[in-house]
């Protein structure tokens, strides 16, 4: 019964952070950590280092069912002209990507080693916090030039694409990387978190697939046990993921980011001080 309700929370947890820039990664890290989970038969280390990043999926598709009408070239209800700047906005997605997928081919197996714990991830929580709150400021009498998502040019997508490297380290947010580097090069806030999205398909897409590979090519397999696991994490991501983002588009229509810039800040310095106080293992 613990292994599945670790699996739910694991996904709530994931479904709610994946798309808000507080770090989806770091949150899991930082739950497993309060939870101390238990190793055995089916939450294995590898097992585990595997689930966390497969079940991010679930937050994807939840991505690819808001905006299936915004991406899909071929709808049947779109002019021409709207099937081809699809199009465009597709290559763009792709350009945008490229950086993370060269560093994190390159780096993949340092950060897994040496990076991956609370402590980082509670650091990289209260500096990416500050820049939030710094940034909106700095932003607060700047309007945005770019306000429509078609209207990324590529060189924009480009430079996106090199300020989510950062997300390469743990607690820095994917979301938040992106979002921070279109806001700073003029996008709105809507479009920022609208591009953001739009990045994370192939990205978790090629993560999933490189994390699962490795974990297969290496000889590991899954139980029974640990598909059911995994399914129902994938399934509740999904469906958390749903809200979270609409909850989230609409919050940002008529606010800032730096809520998000408090929020890491607390919850950084609470694991730090649970941390030193050896009530979180870290």
């Amino acid at each position: 019964m613990f292994d599945f309700v670790k699996s739910i929370i694991i996904g709530i947890v994931e479904g709610l952070t994946e798309f808000l820039p507080v770090s989806s990664t770091g949150h899991i890290i930082l739950a497993e950590a309060l939870m101390k989970i238990p190793g055995g038969m089916v939450w294995t280390k590898s097992f585990t280092a595997v689930f966390d990043y497969a079940i991010q999926l679930g937050a994807i598709f939840a991505v690819i069912q808001l905006y299936f009408h915004k991406l899909n070239p071929f709808s049947p209800r779109k002019t021409s002209r709207e099937q081809f700047q699809t199009w465009r906005l597709w290559i763009k997605v792709i350009v945008g990507v490229l950086p993370a997928m060269v560093f994190g081919l390159l780096l993949n197996n340092f950060m897994d080693a040496h990076l991956l714990n609370p402590w980082v991830v509670s650091a990289t929580l209260i500096i990416y916090g500050i820049a939030f709150i710094v940034i909106e400021n700095r932003q607060k009498n700047i309007a945005p030039v770019v306000t429509e998502v078609n209207r990324i040019t590529f060189k924009m997508a480009l430079f996106i694409g090199l300020f989510q490297v950062l997300s390469l380290v743990p607690g820095t947010s994917r979301s938040g990387a992106t979002i921070l580097g279109a806001v700073i090069l003029g996008a709105s806030r809507f479009v920022a978190a609208e591009f953001s999205f739009f990045l994370s398909i192939p990205v978790m897409f090629g993560v999933t697939i490189l994390k699962v590979g490795s974990f297969l090519l290496k000889g590991g397999s899954f139980t029974g046990a640990q598909l059911f696991v995994m399914l129902i994490g994938f399934v509740v991501s999904w469906v958390v993921a749903l809200f979270a983002i609409k909850v989230m588009m609409r919050y940002i229509q008529n606010n800032d980011f730096k809520i998000f810039g408090w929020y890491r800040i607390v919850v950084g310095i609470l694991f730090l001080i649970l941390g030193i106080a050896g009530l979180v293992k870290m």
